[in-house]
């Protein structure tokens, strides 16, 4: 690790063991905490997004934008073979024993099955290598013989498309792992800022979508809640244009409460079809980003590459620290050790800028 690399790690780490350790990595979604639960404020709050939202300059940037809502990283047909395997993807711990092509076309085409079109640029082969292979340590590794480009289809905001991807060849895989390489585009600016302290009743944000069903009738988040309540509750506003998720939690209790932070999948039916309606939370305004197992879908880079805190079940943890610094992004997690099965990550990247 260089020396730019290892004060970078230390300017990451401060930050984020300080605000894990004084706060418990406690409940870190965004939410308005300054009245009692109020379903009448939400829902009128989830009303006030929608209207903004409708016929704005945001959601027609929205609806001519390529924003994906699955995994960019798309693994081998086959599945993983081992237990092992399948720990050295989680840990993006992978090794390249080849050559990785030279640089390629500029721009790639996002073919809906609507028929619509959309070019973008394309990511280079081996920014997407380091996307997913940010580890080469001891332990279960994964090896990178070669990649293509080839294509591959992902869900969008706008259905299906197929869109250009790297093909990674895997040692002792017959199909490829792929990684999409077309760049979404840029998030458009809320037309609507975020619920202020206190006006909403007890409204929460709703941190990512983590999947919509087959037929688009129904839809399941990543939902929050606390140790002194019974659960998370998320309902939708369903206009023609959107559907504006409104969450909150039930059965609060009074008096003293640990801080910390419960994330579960909460499943939401619609009356119709999800189709090509944008989905929005309405606390912060925004669409509600995709996020599956590997962290949020690259079509949410706001400032930081990535943010993922997750909080531990468990008081006074052990602490380890893992830090990957690669050519063009630094990583660094925050581990405790498992406890009961409950463990505590943190990680954070940022892109390193060359001189």
């Amino acid at each position: 690790m260089n020396i730019r690399a290892k004060h970078l790690v230390g300017l990451l780490l401060a930050p984020l063991l300080g605000a894990c350790l004084l706060a418990g990595c406690g409940d870190g979604s965004q939410a308005d905490n300054g009245q009692a639960q109020s379903p009448q404020k939400q829902q009128e709050r989830a009303r006030q997004v929608a209207d903004a939202w409708r016929g704005s300059a945001s959601a027609t940037a929205w609806s001519q934008g390529y924003y994906p809502m699955a995994d960019a990283v798309q693994i081998p047909k086959s599945g993983w073979h081992s237990q092992a395997d399948e720990r050295a993807f989680e840990t993006k711990n992978f090794v390249l024993r080849g050559n990785l092509p030279a640089a390629t076309a500029q721009q790639g085409k996002v073919d809906w099955t609507s028929g619509d079109t959309l070019t973008r640029p394309l990511w280079g082969v081996r920014k997407a290598y380091q996307s997913f292979a940010l580890n080469n340590s001891e332990g279960p590794r994964l090896t990178v013989t070669g990649a293509k480009l080839g294509p591959t289809t992902i869900v969008t905001s706008r259905g299906t498309a197929t869109v250009p991807a790297w093909l990674f060849t895997l040692e002792g895989y017959d199909t490829p792992l792929k990684r999409v390489a077309v760049t979404p585009s840029k998030l458009p600016q809320s037309p609507i800022s975020q619920a202020r302290q206190g006006s909403a009743g007890g409204l929460r944000g709703v941190p990512r979508l983590a999947g919509t069903a087959t037929d688009g009738r129904s839809i399941t988040v990543k939902a929050t809640h606390g140790a002194c309540d019974t659960g998370p509750v998320v309902k939708a506003l369903e206009t023609n244009e959107s559907v504006v998720l409104y969450a909150s939690v039930t059965g609060a209790k009074s008096g003293p409460c640990s801080s910390e932070m419960i994330e579960q999948n909460v499943k939401i039916e619609l009356r119709k079809a999800l189709g090509d309606r944008i989905l929005l939370d309405a606390f912060t305004g925004r669409p509600v980003p995709y996020g599956g197992p590997n962290g949020l879908s690259p079509s949410w880079t706001l400032g930081l590459r990535a943010l993922v805190v997750s909080p531990w079940r468990q008081p006074r943890p052990k602490w380890s620290l893992v830090s990957v610094v690669g050519r063009s992004s630094a990583s660094l997690s925050v581990l405790s050790s498992p406890v009961r099965r409950r463990s505590v990550a943190a990680s954070i990247r940022l892109p390193i800028q060359s001189r």
